[in-house]
């Protein structure tokens, strides 16, 4: 089980947005929070959400649930440290929730060159499990060690908003739909001891082998145990044998490329994405493989 982390930092280097070569120099150790809340902050808006290609298959410029998602992430990259900013997302989350507390799974956009028509074309008056599960889930990692994200109002009615859909979720979810809620059990269920019992309950769902097809989706494309529970120790660890993990950890260092970034099997919708994409990947797989002790 071997990655070449020189070799990934050169697919990076050439071929990777700033933001995600800073997040590998955090992942890495070799660079502080301020270098990669220098780069997220290029995509802020005045409103206090992001947008602007956060999300690489959403290029407006609008702030965005999938660009708070996005962000959240950098956040949690950071962790011990913090950033005002973060709470000011939170408000801006606030600003945009529905009445029942969700987050519908994106904002009009006035240009939508670019941008996958999932995105364009969602409507902007229904709460979606999808997108406030994803900003949420994202949100309660940051909480643990942000208080101010913490003790924001807005965190509360959408975990209740999640927990409350969840609870209701019916006997075919879609592998996104039914991955994020899982992601974000996982993290709830450091404050929320009913998270616990519903990801329980959502254990039905998940194959002997792990998989789950994404219907729709390009024709190889699933979602991967260690998609959903990258952790060792977290409770969706559970959900998966541990020789599914331990396969899933030697597929994934197999899977570097010989130009050292990792590959997506779901389609982009520009050329910028598809890279913006790779770099994004080979974040996460450096990531996920260093929590695991396998580099």
């Amino acid at each position: 089980m071997n990655a070449d982390l020189s070799a990934a930092s050169s697919f990076m280097a050439a071929h990777a947005r700033v933001l995600d070569r800073r997040r590998l120099e955090v992942v890495l150790g070799e660079a502080d929070a301020g270098s990669v809340l220098a780069a997220v902050d290029g995509y802020r808006n005045q409103d206090g959400g992001y947008g602007w290609g956060l999300e690489p298959d959403l290029r407006a410029p609008e702030s965005q649930p999938a660009g708070a998602l996005h962000a959240f992430e950098v956040f949690q990259d950071i962790a011990p440290a913090t950033t005002p900013h973060a709470v000011r997302l939170c408000d801006w989350l606030a600003s945009v929730s529905l009445p029942d507390g969700g987050l519908p799974l994106a904002l009009p956009v006035e240009d939508s060159s670019g941008c996958a028509p999932f995105w364009a074309q969602a409507d902007p008056k229904v709460s979606t499990l999808q997108s406030t599960s994803f900003a949420a889930g994202v949100a309660l990692r940051v909480a643990a060690h942000d208080s101010a994200v913490a003790a924001h109002p807005w965190l509360d009615r959408a975990t209740q908003y999640c927990l409350t859909a969840i609870e209701a979720i019916g006997d075919r979810p879609h592998a996104i739909e039914l991955s994020f809620a899982l992601r974000f059990l996982d993290a709830a269920s450091d404050t929320r001891p009913e998270a616990v019992s519903l990801l329980d309950r959502l254990r039905r769902f998940i194959p002997d082998s792990g998989l789950l097809p994404v219907v729709g989706g390009s024709p190889d494309e699933v979602i991967r145990p260690l998609d959903i529970a990258p952790t060792p120790g977290r409770p969706a660890r559970t959900l998966y044998d541990a020789d599914v993990i331990d396969a899933e950890l030697s597929r994934l260092a197999a899977e570097q490329q010989d130009d050292g970034g990792w590959l997506v099997d779901f389609a982009s919708y520009s050329p910028a994405a598809a890279l913006e994409w790779r770099g994004y990947r080979t974040v996460a797989a450096v990531s996920v493989l260093k929590q695991n002790s396998a580099i």
